[in-house]
This record gives C-alpha cells, sequence and structure tokens, in this order.
C-alpha cells in the first residue's frame, strides 16, 4: 500500500475516533433538531414521544459506554403533573436517564460531580406556558433541548478523557422539570449513590442564546470551594464574560441538590421572549455560541474532576 493509500486509510479509521472526543456544532444542531422536532411533540412527560426521547438519551449513553448504576439508564418515577384549575390532577410515569464515568483515584473516584439537564418540555401548551396557543409544539429548543445537546456534548468528550479524572461524573438527564423540578427531587430522595459522596452538582438550563456580549450567568458558584474564581478565571481565557453569583441558586434542578446540602452551580445564557412559548426554535439557537459555552463547562468539569484539594459545601443562605 503506498504512502497516499495508507495515509487515507488512516482517516478514515480513525477520524470518528478524533470527532467522537470534539464538541461540535453540527452534533448539537442534530440533537437538538431532534429533541425539537413535531414528531416529539413537545416532549411532555408520559407521552409516547417523551418515552421516544428516553430511548434516544439511552441509546446515546450506550453509545459512549457510560456505565449505569442498574441492568439500564432509567430511573423511574411517578410525576402529578400541572393541570388547568378545576381539572383532576394527573399523575403520569416518567423516568430520569442516568450514566456514570468512573474516577481512577484510588480515594477520589468515591467522590462524584454530577452534571445534569432536563429533557423534558410543555407538549402542546398548558398551565405553565407564557403563551396562550393550545395544540402546538412547545418546542423547547433552548428550554431545554440546548442543555440536553450540551449533556451529550460534554458527557462524550469527558468520555475521550476519562483517564485523566481523579473524581467520578454523574451525567442526568431529568424527567418533570417543568411540572416542578419533579425529577431531580426524586434522584435525591432516592440516589444511585449516598448523597454524602456527591461533592457537586452542575446544572444547564437553557445554554443556546448566547448574545453578542458572551455572558454566561451562573449561580451558585460561592457553595463549592474556589468555585467563584474557577468560574470567572475560565471564563474570560475563553473569551466569554461570566457573570459569576455566589448565590443566586435560583429555579431549576440543582435547588433540589442544593437543599440536601450540595454544592451546586446552575448555568443558563439569559431569558428570551421566546421563554414556555412554540416559538422557541431551533433558528434562534446561537450554535457557535453553545459550542463555546460547553467548552467552558467541560473545561471546569476537567479542573474540578481532577483537583486534589477538596470540594466541600458553602452554605449561601446564611
Amino acid at each position: 500500500m503506498n504512502f497516499f493509500l495508507k495515509s487515507l486509510f488512516f482517516f478514515f479509521i480513525c477520524s470518528p475516533l478524533f470527532s467522537q472526543s470534539e464538541i461540535t456544532k453540527q452534533e448539537i444542531k442534530e440533537h437538538i433538531e431532534f429533541l425539537t422536532s413535531d414528531k416529539n411533540a413537545g416532549r411532555y412527560p408520559g407521552e409516547k414521544e417523551n418515552k421516544s426521547v428516553v430511548t434516544y438519551l439511552e441509546k446515546e449513553f450506550r453509545k459512549m459506554k457510560l456505565n449505569s448504576f442498574d441492568t439500564h439508564y432509567k430511573q423511574f418515577f411517578e410525576a402529578k403533573l400541572r393541570v388547568d384549575q378545576g381539572q383532576d390532577e394527573h399523575w403520569v410515569t416518567t423516568c430520569n436517564v442516568i450514566g456514570y464515568i468512573a474516577g481512577n483515584d484510588s480515594i477520589l473516584k468515591n467522590e462524584f460531580i454530577v452534571l445534569g439537564a432536563h429533557y423534558d418540555h410543555l407538549g402542546l401548551g398548558g398551565p405553565s406556558s407564557k403563551s396562550a396557543k393550545r395544540g402546538v409544539v412547545y418546542h423547547g429548543a433552548d428550554d431545554n433541548a440546548s442543555g440536553t445537546a450540551a449533556l451529550l456534548e460534554i458527557s462524550e468528550k469527558l468520555v475521550a478523557h476519562q483517564n485523566e479524572l481523579k473524581r467520578s461524573i454523574i451525567f442526568i438527564a431529568f424527567g418533570a422539570e417543568e411540572q416542578g423540578l419533579l425529577g431531580s427531587q426524586h434522584f435525591v430522595e432516592n440516589a444511585t449513590i449516598p448523597l454524602s459522596q456527591i461533592k457537586l452538582m452542575i446544572n444547564m438550563d437553557m445554554v443556546g442564546r448566547l448574545n453578542d456580549r458572551k455572558e454566561v450567568y451562573m449561580g451558585g458558584a460561592g457553595t463549592f470551594s474556589g468555585g467563584v474564581t474557577l468560574m470567572e478565571e475560565l471564563g474570560l481565557k475563553l473569551g466569554l464574560n461570566p457573570v459569576v453569583h455566589a448565590g443566586s441558586v435560583g429555579g431549576s434542578d440543582h435547588v433540589s441538590f442544593y437543599k440536601k446540602d450540595i454544592s451546586v452551580l446552575g448555568i443558563h445564557t439569559g431569558g428570551h421572549e421566546q421563554y414556555h412559548t412554540p416559538e422557541d426554535t431551533l433558528e434562534h439557537i446561537n450554535l457557535a455560541g453553545e459550542q463555546l459555552v460547553c467548552e467552558y463547562i467541560y473545561q471546569a468539569l476537567m479542573h474540578l474532576a481532577t483537583r486534589p484539594e477538596e470540594l466541600y459545601f458553602i452554605n449561601q443562605d446564611k
């Protein structure tokens, strides 16, 4: 085989390995396209379309060869859905999708960092919507297909660098967040490991709309040691303008962990007028911006999962 053919052979055999280790705009787009497609009908808990999203997430976890805590990645729970005033209460079965990478340090591998994002949305409208429209798909591209895509892309890159990790990392796609943080509440009450081993939870909820000022907003950075400085310095190195709050834990799935005295970091790129409307679609997503935000979170995770210093909880409510 001549040199040219050898080079070509090497490229085609190895290029998938290289692509799997990088966070790309194309893969972010493909994930969001699937999640927001009309056939998934707004990812409403308990519906068959929501189950197809779970199947997609399981397939991605399996493809990355993430470890599972059971024979599968699903953690089922019963969710009480929000209904319009005067309607009877409605319960459905839905689930969290959970996988993990084991750390390599003989001691620190027993400490876990959780990276999470909720995958559900508002279906065809309802009591949580900001629009009067009913019977149309609430696509939820930013909220929170963007965070779910980020979860998949960051986990893929971490798998490629798993030999460098000292601490273990759990990846959770939460169900029924829009119904009142139900997936994360179920997890902390029925955790797959003792809660004392979870040292930090990083949550991504609406990370697809990075603005021209490149502002990334986050709350809870003061709940873990060195958090504020780390997130400010890493962000500036990447050309971002991090807006870092020591407290201001806010309202998404990381709140469930904070209530259990677990350090948290809630990350988003800001609100917008399409929030909880059918117009929250892929065309509004800043793909290059989300790629940069993913890289930011990846670098923070690598630092936290490899540093020898203790990660401990700091209460910001006092």
